[in-house]
């Protein structure tokens, strides 16, 4: 594994099979959550969209696969463990 940022990703087909993101989150409000993850591509991108609000950690994954991309600058402001890595445009 490569690290970018301080955070593991795959150089090869064997790495990219055990290789998992990293995720996470933050609320804007108890029905408004925001889900940064890394790509296997050695990027990030975050994700916003509206929940229940009834449980985040079951919601960010609906947020992950459905929610709209943000702008990086929005991104980077919210999520600076991520400041080291490209964002995915």
């Amino acid at each position: 594994m490569k690290e970018i940022g301080g955070l593991p990703f795959p150089e090869n087909q064997r790495e990219a099979a055990t290789w998992e993101a990293t995720t996470t989150r933050r609320a804007l409000a108890r029905c408004v959550l925001v889900v940064a993850t890394t790509r296997i591509e050695g990027m990030w991108a975050a994700y916003c969209d509206a929940v229940t609000g009834k449980n985040h950690d079951e919601e960010w994954q609906m947020v992950l696969h459905e929610g709209c991309k943000l702008p990086a600058v929005w991104a980077r402001a919210m999520f600076p463990i991520f400041d080291d890595i490209p964002y995915s445009q």
